[in-house]
């Protein structure tokens, strides 16, 4: 395979795991499993892996607006409130962008979330390339350490380990509740 269709697997994998709305694998460890089984220069592979997993979740965040147009009108009210009061100040708003960025936590419902309110979509995209460029960084550098592991074994416990699955079930029940809070009462008590 030439270096630029490698490049191109690895976009085109990434991209499509991240319009996954949950349950998907992470994308550092494809990152990390391209980088043990092809001979790629790290920082074009972590490049290519931010920009296209943000393009993934910024089609997911799209996606999900357009099926919340369909969606009960007391239910978009509620989410437009909850859209307000994220971004009525700004400290509030950098700090949850920082959290975003730093989080641990699956961004695919993050940005379904996003997609459901009235969030500003680029510049959430934006602060998800700039901490993606971090830790995915940090994951595929520190790849050299994982290459005496069985990287199927990596993947397949991130599928299917118990904090994994209750922390996706977790996140989804957060994006129903996000939904059922009439956001509008707490913001104007």
């Amino acid at each position: 395979m030439g270096e630029l269709a490698a490049y191109a697997a690895v976009a085109g994998a990434v991209f499509g795991l991240n319009l996954l709305p949950a349950f998907g694998p992470p994308t550092w460890a494809i990152l990390v499993l391209f980088s043990l089984h092809h001979d790629f220069w790290l920082p074009a592979l972590v490049v290519v892996g931010a920009l296209f997993a943000a393009a993934g979740r910024l089609v997911l965040a799209l996606a999900t607006r357009r099926l919340g147009d369909h969606l009960p009108a007391r239910i978009r009210s509620n989410l437009a409130e909850a859209g307000e009061l994220v971004t009525r100040r700004g400290r509030r708003t950098v700090a949850l962008l920082a959290l975003f960025l730093l989080s641990p936590l699956p961004s695919a419902q993050l940005f379904e979330a996003a997609g459901l309110t009235t969030l500003r979509l680029l510049p959430l995209t934006g602060a998800f390339v700039a901490g993606r460029l971090v830790s995915y960084g940090i994951y595929v550098g520190g790849a050299g350490a994982l290459s005496s592991t069985d990287t199927g074994k990596v993947l397949l416990s991130s599928l299917t380990s118990p904090w994994g699955v209750v922390l996706q079930v977790a996140m989804i029940a957060g994006l129903v509740v996000l939904a059922r809070v009439d956001w509008g009462r707490l913001r104007h008590p």
